[in-house]
């Protein structure tokens, strides 16, 4: 019950999230899963997460922890993101084992999650990583910019036509928003509020974050509009023969 996204272009990084964790008739519930973690001219991280909420949690906490307690390694101290990816990946598969430990004697629980994760550490070029439950990881390519976790297919068409690595950071933003809200209408398991965060090339922070909520007249826009242009455009293309002989 998740759609996420995260987008790659030469001007930096963008993540997209929604927040829905059960979507029964009678009990909607909403987490947040989409964390930042900002180092101030040293590196900043996003992570996305999609599975189960518990392991999320805890490797989050875990992620925290390392850096306040200043284990080795942690987020600060590796120089390379190939190498947070890594150690991320590794925290997952113990987070996961321990969380299926608590969860001994329940049949049916499925502790693992997937991961986006994003960043840029100074002096290297901002990238962008899934990392599956095992704790392997590939990187988006200019090939394919993007990397999606969850219910990702109805919001694949959209980042398909648009996006490159040429495309505006704002662009690809919005593109993002689409993509999400096309994915809430056709699947009711994806849901507002959606939280999205940029990472502009060698700013080293989150350069805009927002939370984007059924009420959020931006959101409203992005929704209307969208749907009005996408009628508008069907209307404009070519005709078939037995029209142009009516």
């Amino acid at each position: 019950m998740t759609y996420c996204v995260g987008i790659e272009v030469d001007e930096g990084l963008v993540f997209a999230a929604d927040t829905r964790t059960n979507a029964s008739v009678d009990d909607v519930r909403v987490h947040r899963k989409l964390h930042a973690f900002e180092y101030p001219g040293e590196a900043v991280f996003v992570l996305m997460a999609s599975g189960n909420l518990a392991t999320t949690q805890l490797l989050v906490s875990r992620l925290q922890r390392d850096v306040e307690e200043q284990r080795t390694p942690n987020l600060r101290s590796l120089r390379h993101l190939f190498e947070v990816a890594e150690y991320v990946g590794a925290l997952l598969v113990d987070s996961q084992v321990k969380c299926r430990d608590v969860e001994h004697g329940h049949d049916g629980v499925n502790t693992q999650a997937t991961l986006i994760l994003g960043g840029q550490i100074a002096g290297e070029r901002p990238g962008l990583y899934m990392i599956y439950p095992l704790g392997n990881a590939i990187s988006a390519s200019p090939e394919t910019p993007y990397l999606q976790i969850g219910e990702s297919k109805y919001g694949k068409p959209i980042l398909d036509r648009i996006i490159r690595p040429r495309t505006r950071l704002d662009d690809a933003a919005r593109t993002a928003v689409v993509s999400l809200d096309s994915t809430i209408r056709s699947n009711l398991s994806v849901g507002l509020p959606l939280d999205l965060a940029l990472v502009r090339r060698d700013e080293l922070r989150i350069g805009g974050q927002l939370r984007l909520s059924g009420d959020s007249p931006l959101y409203a826009d992005i929704h209307r509009n969208w749907a009005h242009r996408l009628e508008q455009a069907v209307a404009a293309l070519p005709r078939f023969p037995w029209e142009q002989q009516a």
